[in-house]
């Protein structure tokens, strides 16, 4: 059974590090949530720290700026780690190969600062998939060409954002990680940068330990996110308990959201979360 709470109050005493997710718990793409906000102040104010960790395909200080448009400074978090952040480590491992982008310009900060040469898809020896070219009208399915294209010539991806889909306002829009999946049915190799995946944590980790002058026992770190196959999964395959956010990802805005629901969509899931909340909030 997972626990139905009101307030993170009633779990800060167990951990030491929050790592919690951005969009979907502190905003929802269109407008931010104060209550969250709030209880990320709090939990600092009471000696813990709070490392943001997100999927956006983007370097960990685009997504600083986008925060202070959503009112939160950098004051209420001791560190934020993108999947952006990790895919630059691992385009920078690929060596001096022409890369083609997939996903829309907002995102060719990815590359900022970086010796890579962009080229067109023909061309290119590796795809950095940062998303949908446009994700208001397209779906991964307007890709299955492209990407059977690039299968047949043995392009390896980077996919920036595994996130399958996620809430923009009221919408649900696709993200870069469905057009991986699409990819991976199709034969191709992709490597991931984020959530669920265990790099973005050990980079986590760092922070964490970075924030505190000493590690933290995993024991001792909650994640709080809205994403099954990734914040949950994710805590799950690193040892981390989790806390659900319920969202427009799993659950429409007039679902029900007790006992029976949380248990019928977690009724699949072997390492369930300690607990749920509608919102952050402390």
């Amino acid at each position: 059974m997972i626990e139905i709470i009101q307030t993170a109050r009633t779990l800060a005493s167990r951990y030491d590090a929050w790592l919690c997710d951005v969009w979907g718990v502190i905003h929802n793409g269109r407008s931010a949530f104060p209550a969250a906000r709030q209880a990320l102040d709090a939990f600092k104010q009471s000696g813990g720290t709070v490392i943001l960790i997100t999927n956006a395909p983007r370097p960990h200080t685009e997504v600083a700026a986008q925060l202070v448009h959503y009112d939160v400074p950098a004051s209420a978090y001791d560190a934020i780690v993108t999947s952006g952040d990790v895919t630059r480590h691992l385009i920078t491992a690929a060596g001096d190969v022409p890369i083609f982008h997939l996903g829309p310009d907002r995102d060719r900060p990815v590359f900022d600062g970086l010796d890579v040469r962009l080229v067109e898809a023909d061309d290119a020896e590796l795809i950095v998939n940062t998303g949908l070219f446009d994700d208001y009208t397209e779906t991964p399915e307007n890709y299955r060409d492209m990407l059977g294209a690039f299968q047949q010539r043995g392009v390896r991806m980077i996919c920036a954002n595994p996130d399958l889909v996620v809430e923009r306002g009221e919408e649900i829009v696709h993200c870069a990680g469905g057009l991986a999946v699409l990819y991976d049915e199709l034969g191709g190799h992709v490597d991931y940068a984020g959530k669920p995946h265990g790099p973005i944590y050990d980079l986590c980790r760092a922070r964490i330990a970075d924030a505190r002058g000493a590690p933290a026992d995993d024991t001792r770190v909650l994640a709080i996110g809205d994403g099954l196959k990734t914040d949950i999964a994710g805590a799950n395959a690193n040892g981390i308990d989790a806390l659900f956010v319920p969202s427009g990802i799993h659950m429409r805005p007039d679902d029900d959201r007790d006992q029976q629901a949380l248990d019928a969509l977690f009724a699949d899931v072997a390492r369930k979360p300690i607990a749920a909340i509608d919102g952050l909030k402390w």
